[in-house]
C-alpha cells in the first residue's frame, strides 16, 4: 500500500468539537495499516484523527456504529398524557406546555414539548387527511354548500354567492347564483334543485352554516338545526344533516363542485347583466357538468341519473313552495323609507319616524304599521338600490319636482286595495302631520 493520503468524504461535514465519524472502508484501512506494523499515532495522521479513535477501533476489530448517547427526559413516562392533550388542544403545543407546569409541575422549553409530541403530531395531521370514500345508493344524499366569487357583470367585478347541489350517486349539479347567503338564498337554491331534478333525496348534507344551524357539539356530535330550517326539512320531507365542524371534507362531493363551477363555468368569463350570468350557469351545467365523464363513477352524470337515481327520488311535484317569512322593525327614516337587506323600500311620507313591522318572503316586501298594511314592494335581489312606489311622496311638498325612475313603476304593488287615499292613513296614524 503507497502512502498516498486518503481524502474523507465530501459527503460528510466536519464538526470543529468533534471528530467525523469514519466510514466502514476508512476502518479496514486503517487496520490493514496496523496489521503492517504502522503505530497508531501514524495512522491517525494518515486518517485526520485522533489516535484514541485509531485505538478503538484497532480493539473493536472493525467499524463501530454510532450510538446517540441516553439523555434523560423530563418528559419521560407522560406520552400518553401528551397524546391525550395534544389532540384535545388540536395540536396546540404551547398549551399543553402551560398545562404540564399547572398539572405536573414540570416547567420545560416549548421547543422541548414540540420534540416530545412530534409523532402524534403526525398522527393528527394524517387523521386530517385522510378520508374513507363511501358511494350512497340512489335517491340518499344530496350535498349543498355555498362558494363565493368575483364575476365581472356589465363590467364591473360583483360577488357572487354561489349555490351549488349535488346528488350524491350520479354527481349530477346544480348551480344558482345569489347576492348573498343568507337563509332565503339557501331555500331557494335547494327548493330549485328539487325543480331542476324532480324529486326530493332522503337526506340532504351541508356544513355548519349559521343560517342553518344553531349549535353543533364537537364532542358529542349534538346538532341544533335552525327552527326554520328544520319546518322547511319537513315540508320538502328530507332528513337535515351537518357535517362535523372542521371535516368539510366528509361532504367532498360538494366541496369539489364548488370548486368546478370557479374553475371551469366562470373563470376568466365576463357577462352583460346578471341574467345572463345565471342563463350562462344553467346551459354550463346542462351541456358541460352533466354530460362530461366523471372521473370516479366513469359515466357522465345524466347517463347515471336517468338510469338509477330519477326514479329513487321522491316526486316533487304537487308540493307548493315553502314561503318563510322574516318579521322585522324598522323606524322610517327622513327619505321616506325603510331598509331591508342593504336595499330602500318607500312607505307613506307621514310615517316617517314611526316604528313599523316588515315582513320579508319569497319576493315580496310588506310594510305594516298599526296592524294595517301600509307598503308592498317586490323584493329586490340587489344592494343599495331605492325602490319607490310615487304615491307614498303624493302631498309631500316638493314631491312634485322629483322624477322618479321608470324602475319605480314596474315595482308599483299589483293589489290596488294597498293604493289609498292619503286621507285615509292620516285617519288611521292621526293628524297633526
Amino acid at each position: 500500500m503507497n502512502n498516498q493520503r486518503i481524502e474523507e468524504s465530501p459527503m460528510r461535514m466536519n464538526h470543529p468539537r468533534r471528530e467525523v465519524m469514519k466510514e466502514p472502508e476508512e476502518v479496514a484501512a486503517m487496520l490493514r495499516l496496523w496489521a503492517v506494523g504502522w503505530g497508531l499515532k501514524r495512522i491517525g495522521r494518515e486518517f485526520r484523527c485522533s489516535h484514541h479513535t485509531v485505538k478503538r477501533y484497532v480493539e473493536a476489530g472493525g467499524f463501530i456504529a454510532y450510538k446517540q448517547p441516553e439523555r434523560s427526559c423530563k418528559l419521560g413516562g407522560l406520552q400518553d398524557w401528551l397524546r391525550e392533550r395534544l389532540r384535545r388542544h388540536r395540536g396546540n403545543a404551547d398549551v399543553v406546555r402551560q398545562e404540564l407546569i399547572a398539572e405536573k409541575g414540570i416547567d420545560v422549553s416549548l421547543r422541548t414539548v414540540e420534540r416530545a409530541v412530534a409523532p402524534f403530531r403526525q398522527e393528527l395531521d394524517a387523521e386530517a387527511r385522510a378520508c374513507i370514500r363511501f358511494e350512497t345508493r340512489p335517491g340518499k344524499q344530496m350535498q349543498i354548500d355555498f362558494g363565493e366569487r368575483l364575476v365581472e357583470i356589465g363590467g364591473v367585478k360583483t360577488k357572487a354567492f354561489l349555490f351549488v347541489a349535488t346528488l350524491g350517486y350520479s354527481r349530477r349539479i346544480h348551480v344558482r347564483a345569489f347576492y348573498n347567503e343568507r337563509q332565503e338564498s339557501w331555500f331557494d337554491g335547494l327548493e330549485s334543485a328539487f325543480a331542476k331534478f324532480g324529486g326530493v333525496t332522503e337526506e340532504v348534507l351541508f356544513d355548519n352554516a349559521r343560517a342553518l344551524v344553531d349549535r353543533h357539539d364537537r364532542m358529542t356530535g349534538e346538532v341544533a338545526f335552525n327552527a326554520k330550517l328544520s319546518a322547511f326539512a319537513k315540508h320538502w320531507g328530507f332528513r337535515p344533516r351537518a357535517c362535523a365542524p372542521y371535516r368539510a371534507r366528509t361532504k367532498g362531493k360538494t366541496e369539489n363542485g364548488v370548486g368546478y363551477v370557479k374553475k371551469n363555468a366562470i373563470a376568466g368569463r365576463a357577462f352583460a347583466t346578471w341574467d345572463a350570468f345565471e342563463a350562462h350557469l344553467e346551459a354550463w351545467s346542462r351541456e358541460t357538468a352533466d354530460a362530461r365523464i366523471h372521473g370516479t363513477t366513469g359515466e357522465s352524470p345524466a347517463t347515471r341519473f336517468a338510469r338509477d337515481e330519477a326514479g329513487a327520488l321522491k316526486p316533487a311535484s304537487g308540493i307548493a313552495p315553502f314561503r318563510g317569512t322574516r318579521d322585522l322593525m324598522r323606524t322610517v327614516q327622513g327619505d321616506c323609507s325603510v331598509e331591508v337587506d342593504a336595499n330602500a323600500y318607500s312607505v307613506p311620507w307621514r310615517l316617517v319616524g314611526e316604528r313599523v313591522r316588515v315582513t320579508v318572503t319569497v319576493g315580496m316586501v310588506r310594510v305594516f304599521h298599526g296592524g294595517r298594511e301600509v307598503a308592498a314592494h317586490r323584493a329586490c335581489d340587489g344592494r343599495r338600490q331605492r325602490i319607490l312606489e310615487p304615491l307614498h311622496f303624493e302631498g309631500l311638498a316638493g314631491a312634485r319636482r322629483v322624477s322618479f325612475p321608470d324602475d319605480a313603476v314596474r315595482r308599483r304593488p299589483q293589489n290596488p286595495a294597498l293604493l289609498r287615499p292619503l286621507a285615509e292613513y292620516e285617519a288611521h296614524v292621526g293628524g297633526g302631520f
